[in-house]
């Protein structure tokens, strides 16, 4: 039964709905950002072909903050030594930050270091001490480091600063302008991120003497809907649920072909080819294509959190596929047994799916890494739940290393997926070859957890354990971080 899945799941069928979900990009702006709507359009899209494919389809809907950038961010030195920064290259507006024309003076926090430590260790902006009284009426200047951007924010505007310019820390992997970074809360003054350079230079020369900048932002904070979209086989036991997730938004910079157009095509087209062939199922299959993952997970967190504790008892395992075809490919299996990454190991279970994943790859013949349990997508809202998970992946803004390259091909030295998050991540971004291994890989997995008696194991009693490590592993590593940004 595997098998037959398996053919019947093809790169030209998923590319189809890859296809369909560029065209719905392009032809509302070049995104499927959630509360936009190209979002709004992919809803539809799904909803319709689960519909005709047969399944019991629900459409849950939900209130998420949006943020959209409406104009270009400017950021210049007016005095001493006149300079103006460029936009996306020097610096760029956080997301989340407030809209403002802001002139003033510089002032930094009082423990930013110049050079950085070795490793990050930054606490600048960390508390309310780290501002000087002459921040108030003026614009902070704010070294990235172990806290939030968000809070980084609340405390220079709860010392009276107008704007706020936080720079990268300065270590290798830190020096650039960092794309992905993000505020998590909004805030009502103007925000900017900047690189090392841009603010060690700047930091400098308030270390001299009075240092002017004129900082604009043009934004938009509010409340909008979006959607989780769930399709359920009628066949299969009620009390034994098997969750196939992905994400149905991408950022706003892009169409999000990769991520996570990937995932919720090759989803669907697994979806449409069960559907067909009427397979009694043992266990119930339930694909979730969830909203606003790049907000934060919040539509996977919103639908678990909606369930009764007897609903979610039912809910057995759940399979996470979220970027199915970067183009320098490595091919990630979640650790879920933490056998590589001891204090990331999802509840018990998990390892009984990760095995299944590393099985299918061995009797192929082809090569897998592990990947931890990060948090950076929807399974942390079934794990953080006490219910087994797992996944694949083919990698994202991490640079891929000699030793991957030698394994894997491809190109040491740049991303996993260079387009990540960005306009160009289209259909072009596709690699045929390893979505072509990772689809099949997902048709068996779905076909192996639905038929099994009991497909990982019964979840209830789990979710107290799982707490308790949650509490040990968040008193060293901080609280709880949800997403693909960087809060920090």
């Amino acid at each position: 039964m595997s098998l037959d899945l398996q053919r019947a799941v093809t790169v030209p069928g998923i590319r189809q709905h890859l296809n369909a979900l560029q065209r719905i990009a392009d032809a509302n702006g070049g995104t499927r950002a959630a509360g936009t709507p190209g979002n709004v359009a992919t809803v539809n899209y799904l909803k319709q072909r689960l519909q005709r494919a047969g399944y019991r389809v629900t459409v849950q809907d939900f209130t998420i903050p949006f943020y959209e950038e409406l104009g270009p961010g400017t950021f210049a030195e007016t005095a001493p030594t006149p300079k103006t920064y460029v936009n996306e290259t020097d610096f760029a507006t956080m997301p989340f930050s407030g809209s403002g024309d802001v002139t003033g003076r510089l002032v930094p926090t009082t423990d930013i270091e110049i050079p950085p430590a070795p490793a990050p260790n930054s606490t600048s902006g960390c508390e309310a001490a780290d501002f000087p009284a002459a921040v108030s009426g003026q614009i902070a200047l704010v070294q990235r480091g172990t806290c939030d951007f968000s809070l980084k924010a609340a405390n220079a505007k709860a010392a009276g600063a107008k704007a706020v310019v936080i720079f990268n820390e300065g270590q290798p992997g830190r020096i650039d302008l960092f794309p992905t970074a993000a505020m998590d809360v909004p805030i009502d003054i103007p925000v900017l991120k900047a690189t090392f350079q841009v603010g060690a230079d700047l930091y400098a020369q308030t270390q001299a003497g009075p240092v002017t900048v004129h900082v604009t932002t043009n934004t938009l904070s509010e409340n909008r809907p979006t959607s989780n979209v769930i399709g359920e086989t009628y066949f299969g036991r009620p009390d034994s649920v098997v969750v196939v997730g992905a994400h149905n938004d991408s950022v706003p910079a892009g169409p999000g072909i990769n991520d996570d157009g990937s995932g919720t095509a090759t989803n669907l087209e697994v979806a449409e080819q069960l559907g067909r062939r009427q397979i009694l199922l043992r266990n119930k299959v339930r694909f979730a294509f969830f909203g606003a993952e790049e907000l934060g997970l919040l539509g996977a967190f919103h639908y678990v959190e909606s369930l009764s504790d007897a609903e979610r008892a039912k809910i057995k395992v759940m399979l996470d596929f979220d970027m199915l075809a970067s183009p320098n490919y490595v091919r990630f299996v979640y650790d879920g047994n933490g056998s590589t990454f001891p204090d990331a190991a999802g509840p018990n279970g998990s390892g009984l799916v990760e095995n299944v994943f590393l099985a299918f790859f061995a009797q192929r013949n082809l090569a897998t890494d592990p990947t931890a349990f990060d948090n950076r997508s929807d399974y942390a809202a079934f794990t953080e739940a006490g219910i087994p998970a797992g996944g694949i992946f083919t990698g994202a803004e991490v640079i891929k290393t000699e030793a991957q390259a030698r394994i894997y091909g491809g190109t040491a030295g740049i991303a996993y997926d260079p387009c990540y998050h960005q306009a160009c991540d289209t259909i072009a971004n596709i690699n045929n070859t390893v979505l072509d291994q990772f689809s099949d890989a997902v048709a068996n997995s779905v076909v192996v957890f639905a038929q099994r008696r009991d497909p990982v194991v019964d979840p209830v009693g789990l979710a107290a354990s799982a707490a308790t490590k949650r509490v040990a592993r968040n008193a060293t590593r901080g609280a709880l971080y949800k997403g693909p940004l960087m809060i920090r």
